[in-house]
């Protein structure tokens, strides 16, 4: 299996195709986005960082989040296809923004109908 697979609630979610895939139903292409923006206080506790080493945990936990609803999107879209599962999941990063003030958290993957 690929690094990311798990299995929750009988929904199926992984990076790569697994054995045994060749007798499911192939639904179509799904996606789910999240954006999240930086605030201040994080901002100015990155650039402490920044100076001192160490990880930037409040960026970590935003990211984590944004990543987390950007999954729980392509998991109701696949769910509205009559999926119970998600294959070959790719994760994206973008930083927008006039500012590069945002990032967002893009994934997609291919809805199936497995068993």
């Amino acid at each position: 299996m690929g690094w990311f697979s798990k299995s929750t609630d009988k929904f199926f979610l992984s990076t790569t195709t697994p054995d045994g895939i060749a007798q499911s139903q192939y639904l179509g292409v799904v996606n789910g986005e999240a954006i999240i923006g930086a605030n201040i206080f994080r901002d100015m506790f990155a650039s402490v960082r920044d100076v001192v080493g160490g990880r930037a945990s409040g960026y970590e936990r935003a990211l984590s989040g944004a990543r987390d609803a950007a999954m729980e999107s392509l998991v109701e879209a696949a769910k509205e296809m009559g999926a119970n599962g998600v294959i070959g999941i790719d994760f994206d990063y973008e930083v927008l923004g006039e500012t590069n003030g945002m990032m967002m958290v893009a994934v997609s993957g291919t809805a199936v109908k497995m068993g």
